[in-house]
C-alpha cells in the first residue's frame, strides 16, 4: 500500500486527523499520506496541497461566497486522487467538501471512509441517501450515531472520541491558572467565542458584553478568551475596540483552549467542538450562537434544540442554549451568573459530564485505523 488520500476540514477535522494518522503510520510505516491537512497533520509526513484554512467557512451564503475557490480545490483534489489510485480515500467531517467527492471517488472505484457523521439526526435526514452512495464505512464518533447507520443499512463502526482520551478524569486547576498567568484565588470565566472567523465576527460582542455585565455583579471575575491563531485574535480585538468593549481586563491566550477551560469555573462557548471539551472537563456552561441573518432564516427552519453536544448527548437539556436574538450579553451574563453560583446544578453537571466521558472512551486511533484497512482489504 503506498498511498492513502485524506481532506480534514477545520481545526477540529485536523485533530481527528492526527490522532488516525498516529496509528496508521505505526501500521503501515512505507505509506505516503496526502490531500488537504493542517498542522498536526503535518507532523506524520502529511503532503496538505492546499491550506486547511481554505475549509474552515460557516453559514450557507459565506460557503457561496467562496464557492468558485472551493469548487477548484475539489475538482483538483478529485483528479489527483483519480489519477494516484490510493488504496482509500479518507474524508474528515467538512462533509459539504468530503460527501461529493466520495461519491465521485467511488463512481471511480476508489474505496472511501468518511469520519465524523453529519448532524443527520438535527437535520437533512435525508442526507443519509447521500452518505450510502458515498462511503465504504463511516466512523462515528458517538455511540447513538451508530444505530441510526445500522438501521439504514450502511457499514459503521463507532470510534469514540478522541478528546476523550486526550482529556483527563480530573483537570489540574490550579496548574492551568498558573500556566495562563490567572490568580488562583479568584474565580475565572473563560470565553470561546469560536475559531472560525465568521464566529469570532458574530460573537465576539454579546459574549464579551455578557463578561462586562458579569463583572459588574462580582469585580472579583477573571476571564480568559483562548484564540486559535494570530488572525483570529487581530479581529478580535479589532472587534472589541468596533465595540467599545477594549477596556474590559482579559487574558487573551493562543493554543491554550483546553487549559483556558480547565483553568475556568464557567464557560460561555460557541456551539461545536468546543462545548464537548468543556463538557469532558466537567465545567458548567452556556452555549451560545448566532449566524448571519439569512442563514439563521433557513437554520431555524430546518434545525431543532438541542443542538449543543452536551445536551445531544445527555439526551436532555442540561445546560442552557440561546440562540441567535436569545444570544443578548443580558440573557447569556443571566444564565452564565447561574452556572457560576449553583452548588447543586454544579454537582449534577460534574456526574452527567463523568458518564459523558466514561461513554467516548473507544480507544479511537487504533479503532480509526483498523476500520480503515479492514476497508483497504475488502
Amino acid at each position: 500500500m503506498e498511498k492513502i488520500a485524506m481532506v480534514a476540514g477545520e481545526t477540529s477535522g485536523d485533530i481527528l486527523g492526527d490522532a488516525i494518522l498516529s496509528a496508521l503510520c505505526a501500521k503501515c510505516p512505507r505509506t505516503s499520506f496526502y490531500g488537504i491537512g493542517g498542522p498536526r497533520m503535518a507532523k506524520h509526513g502529511f503532503d496538505s496541497k492546499w491550506p486547511i484554512e481554505k475549509l474552515a467557512v460557516n453559514g450557507l451564503f459565506e460557503v457561496l461566497a467562496h464557492y468558485r475557490e472551493i469548487k477548484q480545490m475539489r475538482d483538483g483534489l478529485r483528479d489527483m486522487i483519480i489519477a494516484d489510485r490510493p488504496a482509500v480515500f479518507v474524508g474528515i467531517d467538512a462533509p459539504e467538501f468530503n460527501l461529493g467527492l466520495e461519491v465521485q471517488l467511488r463512481e471511480k472505484g476508489i474505496k472511501t471512509v468518511h469520519v465524523v457523521s453529519p448532524s443527520i439526526w438535527a437535520w437533512r435526514k435525508g442526507r443519509i441517501k447521500t452518505i450510502a452512495k458515498a462511503v465504504s464505512r463511516i466512523l462515528v464518533l458517538f455511540p447513538f450515531e451508530e444505530k441510526l447507520y445500522q438501521q439504514a443499512g450502511i457499514p459503521v463502526t463507532c470510534i469514540g472520541h478522541p478528546l476523550a482520551e486526550a482529556i483527563p478524569m480530573e483537570p489540574d486547576v490550579p496548574k492551568a491558572r498558573q500556566m495562563l498567568g490567572l490568580d488562583d484565588s479568584r474565580p475565572v470565566v473563560a470565553i470561546l467565542p469560536g475559531s472560525r472567523m465568521s464566529e469570532i465576527k458574530y460573537h465576539t460582542a454579546p459574549f464579551i458584553e455578557a463578561a462586562k455585565i458579569l463583572l459588574g455583579r462580582d469585580p472579583n471575575l477573571q476571564f480568559v478568551v483562548p484564540m486559535a491563531g494570530d488572525r483570529q485574535e487581530a479581529f478580535f480585538k479589532q472587534l472589541l475596540k468596533e465595540n467599545r468593549l477594549d477596556d474590559l481586563p482579559l487574558t487573551i491566550t493562543q493554543g491554550h483552549s483546553q487549559q483556558a477551560i480547565a483553568a475556568a469555573d464557567a464557560v460561555l462557548v460557541a456551539s461545536g467542538t468546543a462545548t464537548l471539551e468543556v463538557a469532558l472537563m466537567k465545567k458548567p456552561m452556556v452555549i451560545g450562537y448566532k449566524l448571519m441573518w439569512a442563514t439563521w432564516q433557513i437554520a431555524k427552519r430546518i434545525v431543532k434544540p438541542p443542538v449543543g453536544l452536551p445536551n445531544i448527548l445527555a439526551g436532555r437539556m442540561v445546560v442552557p442554549e440561546l440562540l441567535q436574538y436569545e444570544a443578548t450579553g443580558e440573557k447569556l451574563a443571566d444564565a452564565l451568573w447561574f452556572q457560576l453560583i449553583d452548588a447543586k446544578n454544579r454537582q449534577e453537571l460534574h456526574e452527567c459530564f463523568t458518564a459523558l466521558h466514561h461513554s467516548l472512551l473507544r480507544n479511537m486511533a487504533q479503532t480509526s485505523a483498523d476500520a480503515i484497512l479492514e476497508v483497504v482489504a475488502g
